[in-house]
């Protein structure tokens, strides 16, 4: 199943909460990202039947094997391409949202390279 932006950004969502405490609610989730609770309910739903996140007891949500994938990704490519834009003279608060943006659209390919030619450039700067 090919994961529409939105669905990228509820697994990332997840993968952060997860970090931050052991169980994460659909609540919680909705009140990271600002959604009401009939919007995360569809949300989860689909992530669900697309096998990305399953609900555990008491109603935790959980990424499967396949959502932590997707959602570390996602995450390596906003931390990545934030730092990035800042080291390049981008204020913070504009590089977190541009990179918001661009990581869900850059390709395995493209992201490889970016990464490879920061890291030659910051090896080089030493």
């Amino acid at each position: 199943m090919r994961l529409q932006e939105s669905g990228e950004m509820y697994l990332e969502t997840i993968l952060i909460l997860s970090e931050k405490k052991s169980f994460v609610r659909a609540i919680d989730v909705g009140e990271y990202m600002g959604f009401s609770k009939p919007s995360v309910s569809r949300a989860i739903g689909l992530l669900r039947n697309g096998g990305f996140v399953e609900v555990g007891d008491g109603g935790g949500l959980i990424l499967t094997e396949e959502g932590r994938s997707v959602a570390e990704k996602i995450y390596e490519r906003h931390r990545y391409l934030t730092k990035m834009l800042m080291e390049m003279g981008v204020d913070e608060e504009t590089a977190t949202e541009d990179a918001c943006r661009m990581e869900h659209v850059v390709s395995d390919k493209s992201f490889a390279a970016i990464k490879d030619y920061f890291h030659y450039n910051e090896e080089s700067a030493l």
